[in-house]
Parts: structure tokens; C-alpha cells; sequence
């Protein structure tokens, strides 16, 4: 038997982009392409602006993360890594007081590696580097595929644990529960077509963008109650809140849930809890838990489209 396969080839990078501010950075900066980027390093990334000055230097693309508004520059090199961009993205992340840096490079030389894992040691769990090869592929005749390699990135249990050791015991328990969140909806690619999950945080929630500022949804847990919940949030548009609390009984119907309407001073939306789901001292079980509420945002998010909100 034969089969019509080839084989793939590798491109080189200048054939594509000649410049790295003119072309690649151009390229980059745009969103189908930022949000590739976003995908391969976990983080939901929004641009602010490119060559944003640093006093008579420029990054390359400076940007925020979504949900948090957390600050991250983004520095290109399409060559191998060396000491003079090593410099650059440390000098660039004081002047803009980024706590992301993003160094994307053609090829990353072992000692970079190395300083870049230095860096995430001895850091706290605010900051995070990331050095990323950037490749382009061709099968036959095909146009090139980018495709985003991360070589070194922050180890979040190490900083987690870090973190944790000036928290409460409930706050740790947040802590070490959206850490395994994260773990699961990493191993669950259906979840990450749609959301980028954020990084573990010590509150009650945590936040799933939905492409626009007008509202968004959150995964919740009660560890006084024994419970696990999402809501839909919008934060100051009553228009889009009102209209989900109209439709209140759609979004019960779809979840399996009962809502709970809330309309604050600006925020309003829909509320969800399911009962009977121990969080503290019940490691266990959360994976149990964080796979419904992966279901449930999946939910959400193709009624939210249905409803045109």
C-alpha cells in the first residue's frame, strides 16, 4: 500500500520576515498571531504598543496580560541568543516594571538557558521569563507554519510554594487548588481552544477572558461551604447583565445549576454553586471538581455565543 505523505522541511526565518522590527515584530504584534504566542507560553496576552520607548531604547512589543492587567515586554531576536539581548530584556523589564518578560529567539544558546533558569529561581511568583524558539515548517509546497517553542519557563510550583509561605491555611488551600486547575485544564485540549487559564492566585476565583472587556466568566470555590460554582460577570455594562439574568433559566437548563441573579452598583450577572464538594483536606477530589467546572465554562461560553452577548 502507498500513502501520499512528505515530509516536512524547515524554513529559514529571513526568508519570511528580512527585518526584525519591520517584519517580524510587525507580524507578531498582530492578534491571531500574539494570541499563538499566548497559547504557547499559558499567558493571555494583549497588546499596548510596539517599539515602546524605555529612556532612548525601544522594546520590541510591550504588552499586558489579560484579566490582571500584569505588564509583559516582549523582545525579539531572530538569530542565536546573545549577552547584548540578555541585557536588553533585563533593562527593558525595570524601565516599564514589566513582571513578564517574553524573549523570542531563532535559537537559544545553553548558557542563556541557563541564566534565563536562574532568573525564575530567584525571583518571587510576580515575575516570570520565558525564552521561546520561534520555527517555521513547510510540508512539500505548502506555505511555512510558525510554531512556538518554549526552552525555559517559570517553574509555578516552585514559586507557588514560595508564594504560599506568607498566606493563611485558607489562602494556601485557594492557592494549591487553582494550581492543580491549571494543571488539569492544561491536559484538557477541548479547554484550551477556547481559554487560556491564568496563573494560581490566593482568592476565591479565577478568571476566563472571553475576548472582550464587557464581561467574563469565573470559576469559583467555597471553602467555608463546601462548594465549587461559576459565574457570568459583567462589570459595568447592565445592558449585557440584564440580558443574562433574563435568560436566567437557559443558563440553569444548560448547567444543571441553580442561579443566583446579583446586581451590584456596577457588576451584574449569574452566580452558580454546587453543594457537597469539600474543598479543604480533599486533594483528591479536585480534579473531580475542576474537570465539572471546565464543563461547565465550556457551557457557558457556547450559550453566551448562542445569545449573541
Amino acid at each position: 500500500m502507498k500513502y501520499n505523505l512528505d515530509k516536512l522541511k524547515k524554513v529559514d526565518l529571513r526568508d519570511v520576515w528580512p527585518h526584525e522590527a519591520l517584519d517580524f515584530t510587525k507580524w507578531l504584534s498582530e492578534e491571531p498571531n500574539l494570541a499563538m504566542l499566548s497559547s504557547a507560553v499559558g499567558i493571555e496576552l494583549e497588546l499596548i504598543e510596539t517599539e515602546s520607548s524605555v529612556g532612548s531604547f525601544n522594546v520590541d512589543i510591550y504588552a499586558q496580560e489579560a484579566g490582571t492587567g500584569r505588564k509583559v515586554i516582549i523582545e525579539n531576536q531572530l538569530e542565536d541568543t546573545n549577552h547584548d539581548h540578555l541585557g536588553k530584556v533585563i533593562t527593558y523589564a525595570a524601565g516599564k516594571g514589566a513582571e513578564v518578560v517574553i524573549w523570542v529567539v531563532a535559537r537559544a544558546r545553553d548558557e542563556h538557558r541557563q541564566a534565563i533558569e536562574w532568573l525564575n529561581q530567584h525571583t518571587d511568583s510576580d515575575f516570570g521569563f520565558f525564552l521561546v524558539e520561534i520555527e517555521l515548517w513547510s510540508i512539500g509546497n505548502s506555505l511555512p507554519a510558525p510554531r512556538f517553542n518554549v526552552v525555559e519557563q517559570p517553574n509555578e510550583w516552585t514559586k507557588a510554594i514560595k508564594f504560599s509561605e506568607g498566606l493563611s491555611e485558607t489562602e494556601r488551600v485557594k492557592l494549591s487548588y487553582w494550581t492543580k486547575y491549571r494543571e488539569v485544564a492544561q491536559a484538557t485540549p477541548e479547554f484550551l481552544k477556547v481559554f487560556n487559564p491564568q496563573k494560581p492566585s490566593k482568592d476565591h476565583w479565577t478568571t476566563l477572558r472571553c475576548g472582550t472587556s464587557a464581561y467574563h466568566i469565573a470559576l469559583l470555590i467555597d471553602t467555608q461551604h463546601g462548594r465549587i460554582g461559576i459565574e457570568f460577570y459583567a462589570p459595568d455594562d447592565k445592558e449585557i447583565g440584564y440580558k443574562a439574568i433574563d435568560n436566567t433559566g437557559l443558563f440553569e437548563e444548560r448547567l444543571g445549576l441553580a442561579a443566583t441573579p446579583f446586581d451590584a452598583k456596577k457588576a451584574s450577572g449569574l452566580r452558580f454553586y454546587k453543594d457537597g464538594c469539600k474543598i479543604k483536606n480533599n486533594e483528591t477530589a479536585w480534579p473531580g471538581f475542576i474537570s465539572e467546572q471546565l464543563e461547565w465554562a465550556l457551557a457557558m461560553k457556547k450559550l453566551i455565543a448562542e445569545l449573541g452577548l
